[in-house]
């Protein structure tokens, strides 16, 4: 307490009250290149299977079974997933609760592809090469982390912040202590999904046998996903929101 009794505010309580010029043309931002980095990354990848991989198949065609992989996994574990992230982050004109239900949606459409992605990289792998092990690369480990935590969550969130709202009043306390953990394991999801697929794109580059343009599109497309967890990450800690300043996405239950 200074002297006369008077108090002060801190810079960063006044800014994180303040919702100005500055703060609306950063909010944009965000959304703006967050929408084409994540909308990107799935073109560049769709871009790549079709014009130099040859095209999408399923098991009557175990080199282009393999192309669905890249697509299912990086259009459900990075756009769909990251995008259920911000909107949770920096939708703040609805009421919570269809927040919530939309966060569940887009995270429930990324499941299918998911399990679609694994399973067509298993059997194009049994297909093509019968006699050689899996998992033995750090692209396949990373992955497989990567869908654990992706389930687990998808199951905590489910019943944490869904279904315990059939009891709301007793279970407040259980719900708000869950907040922060599942909101951090769901950027660190997103980090491994990101990480997993650099590493993918690693493992298929071939500086010998692809022609240069093909490089390219490789190059851009993992650094479109180093983009996507610099502007996610700086998203969802920033503590400015249109609706409610001082809350953080971990903070909401």
């Amino acid at each position: 307490m200074p002297r006369g009794g008077t108090t002060t505010t801190r810079y960063e309580d006044r800014s994180q009250n303040t919702w100005n010029c500055a703060s609306w043309f950063e909010y944009l931002l965000i959304v703006i290149l967050s929408t084409i980095l994540l909308i990107g990354v799935i073109v560049l990848i769709l871009f790549w299977v079709l014009y130099y991989r040859g095209g999408l198949a399923w098991s009557n065609q175990p080199e282009l079974q393999f192309n669905l992989h890249p697509v299912l996994m990086v259009g459900g574990l990075v756009t769909i997933s990251g995008y259920s992230i911000l909107l949770y982050r920096l939708c703040r004109c609805l009421k919570h609760i269809y927040v919530k239900l939309a966060h569940m949606f887009f995270h429930a459409c990324a499941v299918p592809c998911v399990v679609l992605g694994f399973l067509a990289v298993f059997e194009s792998h049994e297909n093509l090469y019968p006699d050689k092990p899996h998992f033995t690369s750090l692209h396949t480990w990373l992955g497989l982390v990567t869908m654990g935590l992706f389930g687990l969550q998808f199951v905590v969130g489910f019943f944490s912040f869904l279904i315990l709202l059939c009891c709301e009043n007793y279970t407040y306390s259980c719900r708000s202590a869950m907040v922060p953990i599942h909101a951090s394991f769901g950027v660190v999801t997103l980090m491994l999904a990101i990480a997993t697929a650099l590493t993918g794109i690693l493992d298929a580059y071939d500086e010998n046998t692809k022609p240069e343009l093909e490089k390219y599109v490789m190059k851009s497309t993992g650094m479109v996903l180093v983009a996507i967890g610099i502007v996610v990450s700086f998203a969802v800690r920033r503590s400015n929101a249109p609706a409610t300043a001082k809350v953080y996405v971990t903070e909401r239950i």
